[in-house]
């Protein structure tokens, strides 16, 4: 059976990636999501999730960073190629599947545009 979620290349997982992902310092947000980006050549877009403990426990940490991975997973066919993503959830937003994937379609295009990453899915 195959499993139908995201690979390992689409990860961000290494703390190097996710330090030349900050250092860059282009990010947006809203009251959702935070979401810092920076270019890559890789042809497709990755992203990374930073849920920080102000979150509240574990559980709750991890339910939100389902929450996030599954926004990419659905929303990965529309968003702009090139890209590496870091998604930081806003505090206290209350916001559900479906507020994550519009503020992350909404964050890469304006990440996007900035780059100059090409908008072509």
């Amino acid at each position: 059976m195959k499993k139908l979620g995201l690979s390992n290349s689409r990860r961000l997982r290494h703390r190097l990636e996710f330090s030349r992902v900050y250092d860059l310092r282009q990010r947006t947000g809203d009251r959702q999501l935070l979401v810092f980006a920076a270019k890559n050549d890789l042809g497709r877009t990755r992203f990374g999730v930073s849920v920080s403990k102000k979150h509240g426990n574990a559980v709750k940490r991890v339910r939100l960073k389902r929450l996030l991975r599954e926004a990419f997973r659905l929303s990965q066919h529309v968003l702009p190629r090139g890209l590496d993503l870091i998604l930081i959830p806003r505090q206290h937003s209350g916001a559900r599947l479906n507020d994550y994937q519009r503020s992350l379609c909404n964050a890469a295009a304006k990440l996007a545009r900035r780059l100059g990453v090409g908008d072509e899915p």
